[in-house]
Parts: structure tokens; sequence; C-alpha cells
């Protein structure tokens, strides 16, 4: 049976998708608070938010995820980092899964992903759980209802966690399974509830369609001067580095803090909401995000709370680190409506540093820009990703290597054109460690890091005087007001500088092992900038 509002050339029987149960088409959040409660999928918390777990699956299965390999693929495809999956064994995958699905009941979203009608994605959300539909109406742009009537998918995506998928039969590593396919413009999604899965997805997509168009996808954050899109920033970094948290500054405008795309337009979000880390959220130091979790139809993933009370507990991480928020942009007040902004005027790399040695900000040229864009480096962080327990080291180009499909010289040259053409300021941001490696020192205080930020963002830092660093080559400032000295010279903030030495020659070391992937792919002046 069919419920709700759908084109009525374009349901999902128009699709070849038959048999199914009921199936919810576009249903608004109170709709989709009240089926997901109804059903058992959650609980309903203080102030109307929506409260869940993921069961085994608190993070991200990169492992998982197969692009189909055939002549549309072949040579367009960073095969080294997307596992392929034969045609046929998609085809397999996909009539499993239908054959699964039937009698059962679906939710399906019809949703932009981008906010710039020139270059946005139609796609087509079908989900198992209620509450999938809630999350994913958060995470991407929501058409007028009117819009509804005519909406054609582009793509479509299934998120069916009950199935479980055959390696042998399907062609996959395991049971879990995020299959890609560009000739049927299909993304099957099975035994795995975590619901970031939905989002990344069509994340990947447009990370492979949009530089076709000239314009570069970016993993990042991005705001702008309050009334001034024109002085727009874009915060590049992995899950874990503060992409979420320092771009939600009340005193500028949020675009959005995940997805972007830079066209010759300007910048613009892939999204219409949040995916916020609650761990150790607090109201003082993050009153906006922390409001949000107890906000009507707000998703509360994985967080433990008293069974009486309902109130949230921010520091148990007993289910995992990785614990969540999700919600639509509109609930934090200094958000953009348009999810629009200017060509940057400042590219931000963050990086999560567990050994303890970057300073906390550095200037970049733009080769130097290009040459830490490529290399990527932060630390994962507890729960980001299955097995990840504690901070580690790594190397991930373009600060989003699991959701690149093409290689990463595609993305890092459309970033380098698009910096010579308008101009921008580049920094690099280390929110990790100070005073030690991870185990002996402490966290970057976020004071510090806002303060250094607002001084990047108004102008105030570049005419602040500046040292070479010995180990990497690039600029830090010697003294920023409200900034203590100290934290600007990492090995000061050591308490023995011979270990600090040490540890910098292993970093310099791991990054230019690491940058010899892609030199025979990058020209002189990036070369010229590396580091070791």
């Amino acid at each position: 049976m069919t419920n709700g509002r759908v084109n009525p050339a374009q349901r999902l029987e128009d699709q070849g998708i038959v048999g199914l149960g009921n199936v919810y088409y576009n249903y608004i959040e109170p709709a989709l608070v009240e089926a997901a409660v109804q059903r058992g999928e959650g609980k309903l918390g203080i102030g109307g938010a929506f409260l869940c777990e993921t069961g085994q699956f608190t993070g991200r299965s990169p492992k998982d995820k197969h692009v189909v390999r055939s002549p549309l693929t072949e040579n367009t495809i960073w095969w080294e980092n997307n596992a392929a999956m034969a045609p046929d064994a998609f085809d397999r995958l996909y009539d499993d899964l239908l054959a699964h699905m039937k009698g059962r009941d679906y939710f399906v979203q019809d949703l932009f992903g981008g906010a710039d009608p020139v270059h946005r994605l139609d796609v087509r959300m079908v989900t198992e759980l209620a509450w999938h539909g809630l999350f994913i109406r958060h995470l991407l742009r929501r058409p007028e209802r009117s819009e509804l009537d005519s909406f054609t998918p582009d793509w479509t995506v299934i998120n069916c966690p009950s199935f479980k998928a055959d390696p042998a039969r399907h062609g996959c590593r395991s049971d879990t399974v995020i299959a890609m396919s560009f000739d049927r413009k299909l993304i099957l999604i099975a035994n795995t509830a975590y619901a970031g899965e939905n989002k990344k997805s069509v994340f990947t997509l447009l990370n492979y369609l949009l530089p076709e168009k000239n314009v570069m996808p970016m993993h990042c954050s991005a705001n702008h001067a309050i009334g001034n899109p024109v002085e727009t920033a874009v915060f590049f970094g992995l899950s874990g580095t503060g992409k979420t948290t320092l771009s939600a500054d009340p005193s500028r405008t949020l675009i959005g803090d995940d997805e972007h795309g830079w066209s010759d337009r300007g910048t613009f979000n892939f999204e219409g909401g949040c995916y916020a880390k609650t761990i150790n959220l607090s109201a003082e130091a993050e009153p906006e995000i922390f409001a949000t979790t107890h906000k009507f139809a707000t998703v509360v993933e994985n967080m433990v709370y008293d069974p009486d009370t309902l109130a949230l507990d921010f520091d148990d991480d007993s289910l995992t680190q990785n614990m969540r928020c999700a919600y639509p942009l509109n609930y934090i007040s200094n958000a953009s409506a348009t999810g629009l902004g200017g060509h940057p005027k400042h590219v931000i790399m963050l990086t999560c540093d567990a050994y303890g040695v970057l300073p906390p900000i550095a200037r970049l040229s733009p080769a130097q820009a290009m040459y830490h864009f490529l290399s990527g480096f932060t630390s994962k962080t507890p729960g980001t990703e299955r097995g990840v327990l504690e901070p580690t080291p790594t190397f991930s180009t373009c600060f989003g290597a699991p959701f690149m499909p093409r290689r990463p010289e595609v993305y890092g040259k459309l970033l380098q054109e698009k910096i010579a053409k308008f101009g921008a300021s580049c920094w690099l941001v280390n929110t990790g460690w100070t005073g030690g490696a991870f185990g002996t020192g402490k966290r970057m205080p976020i004071r510090a890091t806002r303060a250094l930020l607002t001084a990047a963002l108004n102008g105030t830092l570049a005419g602040a005087e500046f040292r070479r660093d010995p180990n990497f080559g690039f600029d830090v400032p010697v003294s920023v007001a409200g900034v203590d000295d100290a934290l600007l010279d990492p090995r000061q903030t050591w308490a023995d500088g011979a270990a600090y030495d040490a540890q910098a020659r292993k970093l310099v070391g791991m990054f230019a092992a690491n940058f010899g992937q892609y030199a025979p792919f990058i020209d002189a002046d990036v070369k010229a900038a590396a580091i070791g």
C-alpha cells in the first residue's frame, strides 16, 4: 500500500521494486518519529529527541564498500582505495535483496544532495528503519512539498540492515556490504544500522560526479562572515578533527559541517543538516550543538541515558565513543538558509596529531597546502570506524580517502586550480595533542584553537611575526593575542626537548614515506614543498 506524497509515475513499483508491504513516501518529521517509536526502533527522549542504538555497528565500515567494475568505471575509479565488485555479483545482490524485502514495510525519502540547483543530485533513499528516513531527511536537503509531485530520482539508495550478504555469492568481503553501481545508479547497504552509511554513500557519489563538471567536492565544513557570504572559509578534516565544532562559530554564519562543493559560482553545502559527535559535549563549551540533543526529532544515536529521567550521559562511552546526534541545519541559530557561500578566502586543514608534534596553527604556501591536502595526516579517533580503540595516526588523502572514488591527484589539482583562480589563504590547524603524545600530553585547548582561527579569519594573524618550523618548513606565528606563546612552539610544551625531537623526526619520516606514492603525479612546486 502506498502512503504519503510521491510522483505517481515514480513509485517503487515503477522502478521494478515490487511485492513490498506498506510503503511510506516522504513522511515529515512528526510522522517518522511516531512510526519509529511505534515500531520499537527507539524511544522518545527529552524535548522529543529520538533515542536509538545501532547495535553491532557504531561506525562506518569502509572495508565493506564496493564499486561495480565495468567499462564505465574501469579507468575512472581509484581501485587501490575502492574494492571492486563484478557486475553479475551486484545483480545477484540486488535480486536477493529485493526478494528479502518482499512483504516488508519501507520508508522512502526523495531528497536533494547539494544546495546549488545547478549541481545537485536528486536521490531516493529507501530504508527499512523509519528513523533512518528521519536521519537522512535531516542530513540531505528537503524539496518543497510541491516539488515531490514531479520528483524523479537520479540515484536510488536501498538500506536494509536485516539482510546479510553472502561473500561467496555477492563478491563482497563480509556479510556487511555497501555496494555502488554507476551503471545502474543504485547503492545497496546491508547488515549495518549505522546511519552514517546513508549520507556517506551520497557524498561518495557527488565526489565522483562533480569533478566532471569542474566542481571541487570537499570533505569540509564551511562558514562565512555574518551578512557577507563573500568572506567564506572552508575547514577540511576527518571525523574527530573539529570540523563541526569549529565551523559552528556564533560570530559567523554556518554554511554546513561536513561536505561542500566549490564551483565557479562559489561554495555550496551538500547537506541540509549536521551529524555531530556528542562525546563530552557540554552546554558551556558548545551551547548550540548541546541544545539540539533536546529538540524535537533530533536523532540521538548510541548515547547512554537514564532509564527513568531520560537524561543523556555525555561522558559514558560504553556503547561507543562515536556517539552522535543528527539534526536539521535550522536548529543552529546562525545557520545559512541557502547553504551557499562565496569563493573561500581561507582554506583551513584540520588535523588531530596524536604524536603531539605539530603546532596549533601554521601558514601554508599554495604548494604546501597541496602537499598537506594530498597527505591528509590526522589520527583516527576511537569509534569513528570499527576496530579503532585509541587514536591511530593515519594519512587519509584529501582528508577523506574513504569517500574518494577517483585518484587523489584529481581532487588535488582541482583544489590547486581553485586556489590559484580565486585566491585563498591556507592554514594547517592541529586540534590534537600538545605537551606530549597521546597518553602523555593533553588535547589542544579549544579556546586557543578558536582564538587562532579568529585571528586567521579576520586578517590579524597575517600581520603577525612568523618563524619557519625546522621540521616541516611551514611558517608558525610567534605570538598571538589570547594564546600562550609556549603553545605556539610545541617543543616548549614538552618536558623533554630531546624526546620531542625524536618524535618529530619520526613523524617527518612518516610524511616522507607516505608521499612517495604521489610524487609521479604532481608538479615540481609541490615536490619542492615535500617534507623530509
